[in-house]
């Protein structure tokens, strides 16, 4: 999970988390992020298969914000 420069989270999957950032700052990124650069990581979860990484990525995007700061802290 990142959080963007206007303060919003985005939440995504990755094989290569540094990569991805990169792409993110440089404006290569998701969508939802060119016109919100930069982000940071805020918060990072690894999973064996892409299946379980697409689940948990769906889990997140499903609560509320207050939940995912938790997640945060």
């Amino acid at each position: 999970m990142v959080e963007c420069s206007d303060g919003s989270l985005y939440t995504g999957y990755t094989t290569d988390v540094e990569r991805r950032l990169e792409e993110h700052n440089a404006g290569q990124g998701a969508k939802y992020t060119r016109g919100r650069i930069p982000v940071k990581l805020r918060h990072q979860e690894s999973f064996k298969n892409r299946s379980q990484a697409q689940k948990r990525e769906y889990e997140i995007k499903q609560l509320p914000r207050r939940k995912k700061e938790e997640l945060i802290d």
